[in-house]
């Protein structure tokens, strides 16, 4: 390069600047674009998924909804087989998790006791709280107490206690104190009793508690 054109170029800031980018492009330019298509590729995948997971959701929900129209009108086996299938079907949808709780209270309906908390017991593996869950674990709890296993079914009552109404504390409360005479634990039956008198005496349980404990104390409750 001559000495004028060597001036030159140092005179030209945008000839260096295009030389430091071609420079850096030279270098880094694929990697670069690699990662551009990497994430491409990523976007495109998740946008499929999500409309799979959609189109899944979809389908599960208006069987649950068939499967849940049946329970109401007292169709408890063809609700329950529809509710299985569901299961089977789209286990991974949020409408197969709950047709694990209609599929439950099919068979609660039916007296299967055993089934019932099977499936109430799958149902709450994958959601364990909030307003349904609730529901659940109170009809897994009664479900636990038809089937002799009392010291489970007065944990679950215990456990909703405070997390719903106060009627319901109190009912909880008084089934758990049940569960615990069953299970030959009345000082723990007796603590479950006066803390409805204590805490709920709204309750309509709170009679029933005050009986129940004086059945078990010496001297009435207060």
């Amino acid at each position: 390069m001559s000495l004028e054109s060597r001036k030159n170029a140092i005179d030209d800031p945008g000839a260096e600047l295009l030389d430091r980018a071609t420079a850096l492009w030279d270098r880094y330019g694929r990697i670069v674009l690699g990662v551009v298509v990497g994430l491409a590729v990523i976007g495109v995948s998740a946008y499929y998924v999500m409309a799979g997971a959609k189109r899944k959701e979809n389908a599960a929900s208006e069987r649950l909804a068939e499967a849940s129209d049946l329970f109401w009108r007292a169709d408890y086996d063809r609700s329950r087989t529809i509710a299985q299938e569901i299961v089977k079907q789209y286990g991974d949808t949020p409408s197969g998790i709950d047709a694990l709780r209609i599929a439950g209270d099919d068979a609660y309906w039916r007296g299967n006791w055993k089934d019932a908390a099977a499936d109430y017991e799958a149902y709450l593996k994958k959601r364990s709280s909030g307003l349904l869950a609730n529901g659940v674990r109170r009809s897994l709890g009664y479900a636990q107490e038809s089937l002799g296993q009392y010291a489970a079914a007065a944990a679950n009552f215990d456990q909703l206690v405070g997390q719903m109404d106060r009627e319901t504390s109190g009912e909880m409360l008084f089934a758990a104190g049940r569960c615990l005479v069953a299970e030959k634990k009345p000082e723990e039956a007796k603590k479950r009793y006066q803390r409805i008198i204590d805490e709920f005496p709204d309750s309509s349980f709170q009679v029933q508690a005050r009986i129940e404990l004086g059945k078990l104390s010496p001297v009435f409750a207060n």
